[in-house]
C-alpha cells in the first residue's frame, strides 16, 4: 500500500485542519499518510526520522516556500519527491493552491505527474556541510557598517566586496533574495551558482553566474577592531553560524538533488508574469 508522508508548517496550517483534511481523503481512497510537524518550524537540520519517511511515495508540504526548503534539508539522503501546498505568498516552490487540493491529491495518487529536478548546493564551514535547495547567505552581524570579503573561484581571488553581504544561490534561489538584492534570474533547469553581492559599497561590483563545476570560498575581513563577530551565514535561512575574521565558507554543487512533483505544465516564464509581474 502506498504511503505518503504529509509535512505541514502549523505556524500556517493552525490546529493542523488542512493535514488532517489531507490524510482522511488519501486514507479514504485507500493509501496511508501520517503527518509530522516537529521538524519544520524553527529547523535546526534534524533529518525527518526513518520510520516516517524510508518507505514514503511522496512528501506533501503543506506551509510556504519556506517550508518546502525545510523539507527537503530534512529528508536527508532519502530520494522522496515533494509537492507543495501553498499557504504562504508567493510561492514559487508550492505548486498547488488549496483551493485545487483534492483535485492534486487525484492526480499524485493516480502518478499523474512529472518530476523535475532541481539542483542544491553545499555549503561548507567549519567541517560541517549544510545542503540548501535557494541559498547560503553572509551578512552583518551586530553593529557592523559593512563586512570585508574575499571571494575566492577555484582558489583564484576574484574580488574583494565590501558590503552588506553576500548571497551564494542555485538557480532556484535565483528568485529569493538574491533577486531581491538585484540579482539575475535564472532558469530553474539551469546548472549555474549566482554570486550576488548585498548592498555593495562600489558601483561596479555586480552580481556573476557562475558554472556549477566552479567552487566559491568566501573569506571574511575584518573590519572593526572592537568587534570580534563580523557576520552571520545562514543555509536556506536556517542553521545561523557566526562568523570572525579569518573565517571561511566553501560553496559548491551538492551530488544531491531534490525532486519536485508538477502536476500541471506550467511554463517558468508564465509563472514569473503570474507571481512578480506587477
Amino acid at each position: 500500500m502506498n504511503k505518503y508522508l504529509v509535512l505541514a508548517n502549523n505556524d500556517k496550517d493552525i490546529d493542523l485542519a488542512l493535514s488532517k483534511k489531507t490524510v482522511e481523503y488519501i486514507e479514504k481512497k485507500g493509501a496511508k499518510a501520517c503527518i509530522v510537524s516537529d521538524v519544520i518550524n524553527d529547523y535546526d537540520g534534524t533529518d525527518i526520522k526513518e520510520e516516517y519517511i524510508s518507505d514514503a511515495k511522496a512528501v506533501i508540504v503543506i506551509g510556504g516556500d519556506g517550508t518546502m526548503l525545510r523539507a527537503a534539508a530534512g529528508i536527508g539522503s532519502h530520494d522522496v519527491p515533494l509537492l507543495g501546498i501553498n499557504l504562504g505568498t508567493i510561492g514559487f516552490l508550492t505548486e498547488v493552491e488549496v483551493s485545487n487540493l483534492y483535485e492534486a491529491l487525484d492526480r499524485l495518487l493516480a502518478g499523474d505527474y512529472m518530476l523535475e529536478k532541481r539542483m542544491m548546493i553545499d555549503g561548507t564551514f567549519e567541517n560541517k556541510t549544510y545542503t540548501s535547495l535557494n541559498d547560503v547567505v553572509i551578512t552583518r552581524a551586530g553593529f557592523s557598517r559593512i563586512i570585508g570579503l574575499n571571494i575566492y573561484v577555484n582558489d583564484e581571488l576574484l574580488d574583494t566586496y565590501e558590503a552588506d553581504g553576500v548571497i551564494v544561490a542555485t538557480p532556484t534561489g535565483s528568485t529569493g533574495y538574491n533577486l531581491s538584492a538585484g540579482g539575475p534570474i535564472v532558469s530553474p533547469k539551469s546548472k549555474a551558482i549566482v554570486v550576488t553581492p548585498i548592498s555593495p559599497h562600489s558601483l561596479t561590483t555586480k552580481s556573476i553566474v557562475f558554472d556549477s563545476k566552479d567552487i566559491i570560498k568566501i573569506e571574511i575581513i575584518k573590519k572593526r577592531k572592537t568587534q570580534e563577530t563580523e557576520a552571520i551565514v545562514s543555509f536556506d535561512g536556517s542553521n545561523n553560524r557566526e562568523l570572525s575574521a579569518g573565517d571561511t565558507i566553501t560553496v559548491k554543487k551538492s551530488k544531491k538533488e531534490i525532486e519536485l512533483i508538477k502536476l500541471y505544465d506550467l511554463n517558468f516564464y508564465r509563472v514569473l508574469r503570474d507571481k512578480i509581474g506587477g
